[in-house]
């Protein structure tokens, strides 16, 4: 058992030091791109202002034929791309996959300065972070890189959700985790073929009605990754972690889209993951608070002084809690104004 004081000690002589917190970044939507699609290539730069995460894919999407292409051209875009306050992540080839020592090797020496974090596919246990955690910092020391690259773990299976604290608190470079519900349904048995979402049949029945027993009853559709999500949010707040939502595959349903991303925004979810320009203004809408209620959140902070006792405001109680709560709302809304001047405006943030 290593001792906590080795806990930030580099894994590998000329490494650098481990990051003892995890920096807080605006990241409500985690933008996908092949990185051996010229065209798609070729509007990063004007993409990258409008998101917080692009993602140069190297994984799942990206055909066996087209592996090393990909990994170039990802190489290509950190070499030659601008991104500016956009944080540059990749998502590498699974660690039981014979591209991924490629992948890491090649993206640390060649472009790590530029990385933010690297995403690791299907997570199962801590092992699996601690692999990629020595091998990352013995690649880091190689390149002379003076900062640490971050891990992102995508939870897609039963096994990697039954050993999720652990994955946690694995290392110090733990940023955050991703719902990855495709993969850990298949894993699990669920009996759905959609990638996120809801499912008509996972649903409750009202009772029947007393006056008319074979009258229809209302059914009420519910929320497949309830549980899920609340024990990643769970683990993340606990490990200082950040938790995401991951992929919602129907492209065309963009109202169920903002229901399940708002479902996990309210969860205690940071962003999700677009698949397609279309879903990243939803992304941004839902993981940013509404300017009324950081208004509401911001009166409720004055209106309670020094944040102790108890008052009613408009015949609701509020106290020290709901502060607590207000100063998550609002302080979300700051560190997004930053970024983006229209929401500063809708805030009132403006001087």
């Amino acid at each position: 058992m290593r001792s906590p004081r080795d806990f930030f000690k580099p894994l590998a002589v000329g490494a650098p030091e481990p990051v003892r917190e995890i920096p807080v970044r605006p990241s409500r939507v985690i933008h996908f791109f092949p990185p051996h699609n010229d065209k798609l290539v070729a509007k990063l730069p004007e993409l990258a202002p409008t998101v917080d995460i692009l993602l140069g894919n190297l994984e799942d999407a990206i055909p066996m034929a087209d592996k090393e292409a990909a990994r170039a051209g990802l190489v290509r875009v950190g070499r030659t791309v601008d991104f500016g306050t956009t944080q540059f992540w990749t998502r590498v080839n699974s660690l039981d996959s014979p591209w991924v020592l490629d992948d890491l090797t090649t993206l640390v020496t060649e472009i790590g300065d530029q990385l933010d974090v690297i995403m690791v596919p299907k997570v199962e246990g801590p092992e699996d972070i601690h692999y990629v955690d020595r091998l990352l910092a013995q690649l880091e020391a190689r390149a002379g890189l003076t900062r640490p690259l971050l891990v992102h773990a995508i939870l897609e299976t039963a096994r990697g959700v039954a050993n999720i604290e652990a994955i946690c608190a694995a290392s110090p470079r733990m940023q955050g985790l991703s719902l990855g519900p495709a993969d850990l349904a298949a894993n699990r048995r669920m009996k759905t073929t959609r990638v996120g979402g809801g499912h008509p049949d996972y649903l409750v029945r009202a009772d029947p009605s007393a006056d008319d027993p074979a009258a229809p009853r209302p059914t009420y559709q519910q929320d497949l990754w309830h549980y899920t999500l609340a024990r990643m949010v769970d683990a993340c707040v606990t490990y200082g972690l950040l938790p995401f939502y991951g992929p919602f595959g129907d492209i065309k349903d963009t109202v169920a889209c903002e229901d399940q991303f708002r479902n996990a925004y309210l969860l205690g979810c940071v962003g999700a993951w677009s698949l397609h320009p279309a879903q990243i203004e939803i992304a941004k809408r839902v993981f940013s608070p509404r300017p009324a209620d950081v208004a509401q959140a911001q009166r409720v902070i004055e209106a309670m002084g020094d944040g102790t006792g108890a008052i009613m405001l408009d015949g609701k109680m509020e106290d020290d809690a709901s502060v607590k709560q207000c100063h998550v709302v609002v302080n979300l809304a700051r560190e997004l104004a930053a970024r983006d001047p229209e929401l500063a405006t809708a805030y009132g943030f403006t001087s």
